[in-house]
């Protein structure tokens, strides 16, 4: 009984000091992250979990809706692909052909109107919004440098100043800690903390931007306080002008906040369904133009979707990335670009099919070493091509 006692007391001790440590050093969001994951049986987020967060409506207008291929789903996912699908615990695969519908299927419950996480997804929308903030004048263009918007980023850059197109291109050299398993790295911190601004800004540049390929989230954000400063509204209010509105989505989305009425985790956390998320894909897939209104200009759409001029992180020529969006040249004969998210979530893009193919889960296969795409994204493109490419 004495030992239990003494076990019981360093036990409590223990946690005493643990606790001061996490108080005293600012990191009580760790509660936050511990709660709502191995406390709920997890190790990481879920797609769901945006009702955790508070968050920002992006405001729907008047619904544009999809038209429906002659053959919508009139062609079932073959066995191998199906199997592939339930183990990747897939709950939404789109395929958008000729600007229409013409394959659509759920699991689990979720549906056309289901609201989930996109997670990095959301990198392409504030790369989108970027584009209409310089189309309106906000941001002189790509070159502009950080400094203009964010004044109190006065650290010292390494050679030429960090500018918006370096952001855009994850090559900032701002040496933000993109560490999925620490959670006191960058993404961690921001994703369960209710400071991101003053997270993000701690982080400094210690090489020289524009010439690295680095996939960092902190960069991402940095562009949503630009959009913010630069629009005089917030990344929500700004989406839902510019993007959900125009395009005529059915649903209003969620953009997850820091805290309430905070900031936007614009590096991730943008919540919406399937059939809104193909929307994007479709206004790159027609060049900026969305029912013959230009929403965005073509030659920023252009310039999107081209390879950055880097070296990226296996030291060779960049050809995986352009302004976040990620790219697959020539597979099987397709140039394909495509938004990506932590748990496979995907709007990917193939021109020459003019078809876009959405697909959101709760898992996504590993890349393979010296691979820049997950294995998975492999399975719904060639399932979609097997469908319906010509």
């Amino acid at each position: 009984m004495q030992i239990l006692k003494k076990i019981g007391k360093w036990f409590l001790i223990v946690f005493i000091i643990l606790n001061l440590i996490v108080v005293i050093s600012d990191k009580t969001y760790l509660y936050k992250g511990l709660a709502n994951t191995y406390l709920k049986g997890r190790s990481g987020p879920n797609i769901f979990e945006y009702e955790i967060f508070d968050n920002r409506e992006v405001k729907a207008g008047a619904f544009q809706k999809w038209n429906l291929s002659k053959a919508y789903n009139t062609k079932t996912v073959s066995e191998i692909h199906k199997k592939q699908f339930e183990a990747m615990k897939t709950i939404a695969f789109v395929v958008i052909k000729n600007d229409s519908v013409v394959h659509e299927q759920y699991w689990d419950g979720f549906g056309e109107d289901s609201h989930t996480n996109s997670f990095s997804m959301a990198k392409t929308i504030i790369s989108v919004l970027i584009g209409c903030a310089i189309d309106d004048g906000f941001i002189k263009s790509v070159d502009q440098p950080l400094v203009d918007f964010l004044p109190e980023f006065s650290a010292a850059s390494v050679g030429r100043a960090v500018a918006i197109k370096d952001l855009l291109t994850m090559s900032s050299g701002i040496n933000f800690d993109e560490d999925y398993v620490n959670p006191l790295a960058y993404p961690g911190a921001a994703y369960f903390g209710n400071d991101i601004k003053r997270l993000t800004l701690k982080y400094i540049p210690t090489s020289e931007p524009g010439k690295t390929f680095a996939y960092l989230s902190g960069n991402t954000e940095l562009l949503g306080f630009v959009i913010e400063k630069a629009t005089g509204k917030t990344v929500s209010e700004y989406a839902s002008e510019k993007l959900w509105k125009p395009l005529g989505a059915k649903n209003s989305a969620y953009w997850s906040l820091d805290h309430k009425d905070g900031i936007e985790k614009s590096y991730c956390c943008f919540n919406s369904n399937a059939l809104d998320f193909g929307r994007i894909g479709q206004l790159f897939l027609d060049s900026g133009k969305c029912d013959g209104k230009q929403i965005i200009s073509s030659e920023y759409v252009s310039n999107s979707i081209k390879p950055a001029d880097l070296i990226d992180d296996f030291g060779k020529k960049n050809a995986k990335y352009g302004y976040s969006w990620w790219l697959i040249p020539n597979y099987k004969g397709h140039d394909i670009f495509y938004a990506r998210g932590l748990l496979g979530q995907y709007i990917l893009c193939i021109p020459n099919q003019n078809m876009v193919v959405v697909r959101l889960g709760n898992l996504k296969e590993k890349k393979l070493p010296g691979q820049d795409h997950p294995t998975d994204v492999f399975y719904y493109i060639d399932a979609a091509l097997e469908l319906y490419g010509n």
